[in-house]
């Protein structure tokens, strides 16, 4: 038996920001996205399109922390309560536009449910209006927000079915200006999602064929992408293979490589899309054989031998600039393989279907 749902209105195109007016449809609501120049003209699109915000937030840093998410919330008190949050962003401005759904202006209810797990009852559920600008995280169709704690360096996943969005709005367009590190880090986020999600114990057909599709649109167009940032054909496919990866993963979650890239990104400073891929290949070599399920759905992506897919995988990453080797992020051969044993033992690590056998030597 398998099971495959997934709630969130998706609506697809260049041009579809342009529709925020309809969905907002009047309510009052809450604007969160970076305080960057850059992020400006969407602001004042968003009003054009969907009336001025009666709140904004714009503190919003890569890795939303417990400090910044205290300030975050803090733009809400003394206000009458939205109707609505509209998340203009990356992966970072969703995960904290999930934390004000929750928390309203008080971040403390959501800090005590994480450090905790009380306090279900005093969260908030606003609905949630995701607007991606980067082609990547596939949060937008996700009912989790990443939220770390730098000073006692943890990080903690807040998952609730509330915190699906209610409506996505991808808008290949959004994504022109990325930068290319931004562009790569992202698109390598986003094959982590899609190959994750098929070497994982909670893989379905469905997660499964959106999985394959994302993955082999990722591989053939990313390396194209960064080398011509202005294509808007490449910057429609990236968008939609991040999308198709999000829904995947929104049915299976992640596995070890993302389980081990929380701790190079915490302690070592690595960006996301980075850490959660360097491992890819290490990881396929370990998922190979178990399951014909599996094999036969990277079959599809890299052709029947699948240690040469793992090469092909190697190449790919290293085509644009990804180092592959641990050493190359400063992690001791010592310190790497206690992470490992770490990373098998963690929630995302307990989803790979692989062997540990296959990781000595790291």
């Amino acid at each position: 038996m398998w099971q495959y749902a997934n709630p969130v209105d998706v609506r697809f195109g260049s041009g579809v920001f342009e529709r925020l007016g309809e969905v907002v449809a009047g309510r009052p609501y809450c604007l969160v996205t970076y305080g960057e120049s850059a992020f400006d003209a969407l602001v004042q699109q968003a009003a054009v399109f969907a009336g001025k915000p009666d709140a904004v937030v714009r503190n919003i840093g890569p890795n939303p922390d417990f400090a910044t998410l205290t300030q975050s919330c803090r733009a809400l008190q003394g206000k009458e309560p939205v109707a609505a949050i509209v998340a203009i962003g990356g992966g970072s401005v969703m995960d904290a536009a999930k934390v004000l759904a929750a928390a309203g202006d008080d971040f403390t209810r959501v800090r005590t449910f994480l450090e905790t797990g009380k306090g279900a009852e005093a969260l908030k559920a606003t609905p949630i209006i995701a607007v991606p600008t980067t082609a990547g995280t596939g949060s937008e169709v996700t009912c989790w927000a990443t939220v770390w704690d730098t000073d006692a360096k943890k990080k903690y996943s807040l998952s609730l079915p509330s915190l699906y969005p209610t409506c996505a709005l991808v808008d290949p367009l959004l994504t022109l200006d990325a930068p290319r590190g931004v562009t790569v880090s992202s698109g390598l986020d986003a094959l982590s999602h899609a190959l994750e999600s098929i070497w994982n114990v909670h893989a379905n057909p469905v997660s499964s064929v959106l999985a394959e599709f994302a993955a082999r649109e990722v591989m053939a167009h990313l390396p194209r992408l960064a080398r011509d940032l202005r294509n808007v054909e490449l910057r429609e496919r990236m968008a939609r293979a991040a999308l198709f990866a999000g829904l995947a993963f929104s049915n299976t979650r992640t596995a070890l490589a993302h389980s081990l890239s929380y701790h190079l990104t915490l302690h070592h400073g690595t960006p996301h899309g980075i850490a959660c891929s360097f491992t890819l290949p290490m990881v396929m070599r370990g998922a190979t054989g178990v399951s014909d399920d599996c094999d036969e759905a990277l079959q599809r992506i890299f052709g029947a031998d699948l240690e040469r897919g793992a090469h092909q995988l190697e190449a790919f990453l290293q085509g644009l600039g990804i180092a592959t080797d641990v050493a190359s992020y400063g992690v001791a051969q010592g310190d790497w393989e206690r992470l490992i044993d770490a990373a098998f033992q963690g929630d995302r690590g307990r989803n790979y279907i692989g062997r540990r056998v296959a990781f000595a030597g790291g």
